[in-house]
């Protein structure tokens, strides 16, 4: 048997080795140790301060921000429009994506145009979007509105006033916006789908939802997953659209998100260092939700 020469370490390497590395690599690191970790840490610092943006001196208060926020009347409010939000946007932005996809993998007149369609808002601001909602919701003018009076559905309801129908046309909003996401991912995760698979279900004279449920979504599981991680942090961040649409009303908190929230008592109440803990807060739950996702991706790969 001839004898085979060890694999190299990082550390064995030549210097131009090392050199070549810290030319491809060494400026993308600082950047990223610039412009995302070091704030990060600083945001973190500043979490544990009294820090008015009007006054340039801060005060030192350890975890009394976060005794604030765990104790504050409008908390959990606001945790509970976060929580509302990111589910009714994942789940839906799932389903109908998929739906899409679907309908439109056919071969249908038209459907490259409709495809193209379905995209496009995806690429467009979110606050152009938000502007453009609006006078879809207004409750005078609207084109709601006069559906809802054309075919007899009851009372127009107030998007702008009732909370609860507000955080229903921020999601709308949302989904209307991103809806071309998922349905491309999941467009493109259709062409990979096993045909003689579909095709032995057809000879079995399997139902169409036997086929869907039993052959067609563990194929899109990956997918699925996939999906569901990126929608879910997104939808946490969502800030364009409540800001241009609601600014967080009606009624004070109707529709304020986490993230809003930051932006209000670091910008608006000018308390930097309790924006700083909310935005620590939602980090901390991006974090951890994020790591869980991983791993049962993980655990799901193992089997």
């Amino acid at each position: 048997m001839l004898p085979t020469a060890g694999k190299k370490s990082f550390f064995s390497r030549p210097w131009t080795d090392y050199a070549l590395f810290l030319i491809l690599v060494g400026p993308n690191l600082v950047l990223l140790a610039v412009f995302t970790y070091r704030p990060l840490v600083e945001n973190f610092q500043f979490s544990f301060f009294d820090w008015n943006l009007s006054s340039p001196t801060s005060t030192f208060v350890g975890f009394e921000n976060y005794r604030e926020w765990a104790a504050r009347d409008d908390t959990w409010q606001i945790v509970g429009n976060t929580v509302v939000f990111t589910v009714a946007a994942v789940v839906g932005s799932l389903v109908l994506g998929l739906i899409l996809a679907l309908l439109l993998d056919r071969k249908l007149r038209g459907r490259n145009f409709v495809r193209s369609a379905v995209f496009a808002p995806y690429v467009i601001s979110g606050a152009a979007i938000g502007i453009a909602f609006q006078f879809v919701f207004d409750p005078n003018f609207g084109l709601v509105q006069d559906l809802m009076r054309r075919f007899g559905l009851g009372a127009v309801p107030d998007f702008y006033q009732d909370p609860k129908w507000a955080m229903v046309m921020i999601t709308v909003t949302y989904l209307w916006k991103n809806l071309g996401y998922t349905f491309v991912i999941y467009l493109a995760a259709l062409q990979g789908v096993r045909k003689e698979l579909m095709e032995a279900a057809e000879i079995d004279q399997a139902g169409r939802w036997t086929t869907f449920r039993k052959v067609l979504l563990p194929q899109l599981r990956p997918t699925t997953f996939f999906l569901s991680i990126t929608v879910l942090l997104n939808s946490l961040q969502v800030f364009d659209i409540i800001n241009v649409m609601t600014r967080g009303g009606p009624l004070g908190t109707g529709t304020t998100t986490m993230v809003y929230q930051v932006y209000e008592e670091t910008f608006r109440n000018f308390r930097a260092g309790y924006g700083a803990t909310v935005a620590t807060i939602l980090f901390l739950v991006l974090l951890i939700v994020t790591l869980v996702q991983v791993r049962i991706m993980d655990r799901d790969d193992q089997r």
